[in-house]
């Protein structure tokens, strides 16, 4: 089950993204419970997928500065299609509200890059010295709808 994320959701989302493989957080402290509130209430959207009221995987974009702020999927729940129905969402919900291009970041040489070349995000080159820029357009997502 996918469905919007709510303030209540962030100790697991926040387990979640500690418990992951690849793109894993230098500091953990890096992301606070009050950095998910903020952009969960007040900078964009998030979801989550439920499993046995259990969340696995969650999502959430930042409309205020056009990225992808965090896709994850607990990593005993990968491959299950969880990523792509949370990306899909995700990305509607995002070009219903703007057709500004989104950008995200992820580690090279990863599951992520992966996931996000074969779902047609463009790589636009470094970001900071350790990650890859993508961006997605409106009208290359929109008509894949």
């Amino acid at each position: 089950m996918i469905r919007k994320a709510v303030k209540n959701d962030i100790p697991q989302i926040q387990f979640i993204r500690h418990s992951v493989k690849e793109n894993v957080l230098s500091d953990p402290g890096l992301v606070t419970d009050g950095d998910c509130l903020e952009y969960l209430e007040n900078r964009g959207r998030g979801w989550v997928v439920e499993v046995q009221n259990e969340i696995v995987g969650f999502a959430i974009a930042d409309l205020v500065a056009s990225q992808i702020w965090a896709l994850f999927v607990h990593p005993d729940f990968q491959g299950l299609g969880i990523g792509r129905k949370l990306h899909d969402t995700m990305l509607d919900w995002y070009f219903a509200q703007t057709d500004r291009k989104v950008w995200l970041s992820t580690a090279p040489k990863t599951k992520a890059e992966i996931f996000y070349r074969n779902a047609g995000w463009k790589e636009t080159g470094p970001y900071g010295s350790k990650e890859i820029r993508f961006e997605m357009e409106y009208d290359v997502w929109k008509p894949k709808k």
